[in-house]
């Protein structure tokens, strides 16, 4: 195999060709939720199967995060899979500074005292099983408890900066 004469140079270097690199792969939408003194919670892109036996999961949150401190030493947590008609509930858990369980928002205590968000595709009741440090980001680990994968419409998506409903 020879290298190609027509690939380009690169042009950005480190964080800024992971960002570009990311930019282009569409991602599920996800809110992650945690119960603390108030209820905690943030916009997750993401998300991905670990394992199904035992049923594992993973996402990376930034140390800055406000929802940081809460996630930090919380025991259990919520995965909600958004639908397409949940872009502004997105644009809330995203939003820095956002009062993110006020009205609109509907929501109710889940199994464990977990926040539970109405209206989402699917959600889970996961125990942490792990905190990976990774830069300025945790990966953490959680096991499924519980959950409902029964929600109906179709799947928000984050590609290219925006949110963005699948096409056929």
């Amino acid at each position: 195999m020879t290298a190609s004469s027509d690939l380009q140079a690169p042009q950005l270097a480190g964080a800024d060709v992971l960002r570009s690199l990311f930019r282009r792969q569409a991602s599920t939408v996800a809110v992650i939720t945690a119960s603390g003194q108030r209820p905690v919670g943030f916009t997750a892109t993401s998300l991905t199967s670990v394992s199904a036996e035992p049923p594992l999961l993973s996402f990376g949150v930034g140390t800055t995060s406000s929802s940081w401190p809460v996630l930090a030493t919380a025991r259990w947590l919520g995965v909600h899979l958004l639908g397409e008609h949940q872009r502004e509930l997105a644009a809330t858990f995203a939003r820095s500074g956002a009062d993110r369980f006020a009205p609109p928002t509907r929501w109710r205590s889940g199994p464990e005292g977990v926040p539970l968000l109405d209206g989402v595709l699917a959600w889970a009741v996961c125990e942490v099983e792990a905190r990976i440090p990774a830069g300025d980001h945790r990966v953490v680990i959680a096991r499924v408890h519980a959950g409902d994968p029964t929600g109906t419409g179709r799947p928000l998506l984050y590609h290219q900066g925006r949110f963005n409903a699948l096409r056929d």
